[in-house]
């Protein structure tokens, strides 16, 4: 509970700004300078920078009860029930994961009764009023959901708990029907300034895919108008019957929102954690401090020039607090070329020792694969020893080979298979940046269709850290 507590705080520490990564470095197997020492220089925030969508637009119909008023829905039209119906559309932002707003408008029409059982002649005292009424209103959206649950609970999200408050302007008819016919009643032509009026509820969200969310909503209207019923002006017999000043009515509805934008989740639905290790790899970068490493890093090892003993490290070698090249069993050939790590031999056989006959011990390198966080197609820092080893390797072999992407089970097919495809192309376009030849490797995405683990379909029957070992990409001999 304590580490929960410490990621949320972190969490809403750290600006939304940091939240992006500059799309073109990284397509380019290359990092943005996101920090300088210090300091908050960050990249700028634009739309080709976020990692998530925040534009949405919602729609849908349900029935408005009139609950308090001279003239009410339920029971109280000659002892019947009185449906109206409604409608709304809104487009709505995401401010952050748990808070956003909604310039929303509303269509409906209520239908309301007053039936005085004291009259010995009912019928002529049965009095049905009907309302149309259009309404627009700014709304905030409060994702009660993201605010309580446990962001270390990687299962993916589907259901959401909103709340709903806002203020708004209303224009309305109100027709009155008795034994003598039907009148208009009450009309505030739209949209005057005075004509203010509040709603406030809750709505239950289910995620349907990564386009669309399934919502059931209860939103409770206060019109602030004692004519809203029908009743007549507030001075009428209807409206003197009861005392309250305001006309109010609940309206449930069930609608869609369609979620906008490029990218596969959405910020009412993006997982903060997910953002922590986004940043923690950012930080790792060994480029991002320029100012701490004054005269630069030449041989970017990640240690700066100032106090580094050896300036030309070769790539992908590890190295010491003073940026030379560990050699583990001391025997003059660092561990980046040493077939034998751990066992001395002469440089000639590459670190291996010799047996008495003098035979060339040959060891088996095997190209490693690399993994990727959710919904990225970026390369992590801590991987490029990795992607280093493996240039070295394809550049010695005769061979040619294929870097194949893949993807978890998140996500629709089209959308992982697009994924698989950028993975690939980003580490092949890393390799030849770094010296393969173009002719040697090809890139192939296989999507959601070549998993690590089968048994992680859905992503829900496996822990964490399956899912993420099927988010990968690695080589293949052709």
């Amino acid at each position: 509970m304590k580490l929960s507590l410490a990621i949320v705080a972190l969490a809403m520490a750290i600006p939304a700004t940091s939240y992006a990564q500059d799309s073109t470095a990284v397509s380019n197997g290359e990092y943005p300078n996101t920090f300088s020492s210090g300091s908050a220089n960050v990249s700028p925030f634009t739309n080709q920078s976020k990692r998530f969508n925040d534009w949405s637009i919602s729609a849908g119909a349900g029935v408005p009860l009139m609950q308090s008023a001279d003239m009410t829905s339920i029971k109280n039209g000659n002892g019947k029930n009185l449906f109206g119906y409604s409608a709304y559309v809104s487009i709505d932002k995401a401010i952050t994961h748990a808070f956003g707003l909604k310039l929303q408008y509303d269509r409906g029409e209520t239908r309301q009764g007053f039936f005085n059982t004291k009259d010995a002649a009912p019928d002529a005292t049965s009095i049905a009023g009907r309302t149309q009424y259009d309404a627009i209103s700014l709304l905030g959206d409060i994702n009660f959901s993201n605010l309580l649950r446990r962001v270390d609970n990687h299962s993916p999200y589907r259901w959401a708990l909103h709340g709903y408050a806002g203020i708004g302007t209303i224009a309305y008819k109100a027709y009155q029907k008795d034994i003598n016919g039907q009148r208009l009643a009450t009309e505030v032509k739209p949209f005057k300034f005075g004509s203010l009026f509040m709603q406030a509820g809750a709505g239950l969200k289910y995620k349907i895919n990564r386009r669309l969310d399934l919502e059931g909503r209860l939103m409770y209207v206060v019109t602030g108008d004692d004519e809203f019923d029908g009743g007549g002006d507030k001075y009428s017999t209807i409206n003197r019957r009861e005392e309250q000043v305001s006309d109010n009515f609940f309206n449930a509805t069930l609608g869609l929102s369609l979620k906008l934008g490029k990218h596969e989740s959405h910020l009412m639905w993006h997982d903060p954690l997910q953002e922590i290790y986004y940043k923690l790899d950012v930080l790792a970068n060994k480029n991002q401090d320029i100012e701490v490493c004054k005269k630069g890093d030449a041989d970017n090892d990640g240690v700066c020039d100032d106090w580094d003993r050896q300036l030309d490290t070769p790539a992908g070698a590890r190295v010491d607090g003073a940026g030379v090249a560990l050699d583990t069993d001391l025997d003059g050939v660092i561990d980046l070329y040493d077939k034998c790590v751990t066992v001395p031999g002469p440089v000639e056989n590459n670190g291996c020792p010799t047996t008495p006959t003098g035979p060339v011990v040959e060891t088996e390198t095997k190209l490693e694969g690399i993994e990727f966080d959710l919904n990225s197609d970026r390369i992590l820092p801590s991987n490029t020893p990795i992607l280093n080893n493996a240039v070295n390797y394809i550049n010695s072999s005769t061979g040619s080979y294929s870097v194949i992407g893949a993807t978890d089970t998140r996500g629709t097919d089209a959308y992982n298979q697009k994924l698989s495809e950028r993975r690939a192309n980003n580490v092949k376009n890393y390799l030849i940046k770094n010296g393969v030849q173009t002719g040697k490797i090809n890139a192939v995405g296989k999507g959601e269709k070549d998993l690590k683990y089968p048994e992680c379909e859905p992503a829900t029957k496996c822990p964490e850290w399956k899912n993420r070992a099927n988010r990968r990409v690695y080589f293949e001999a052709k």
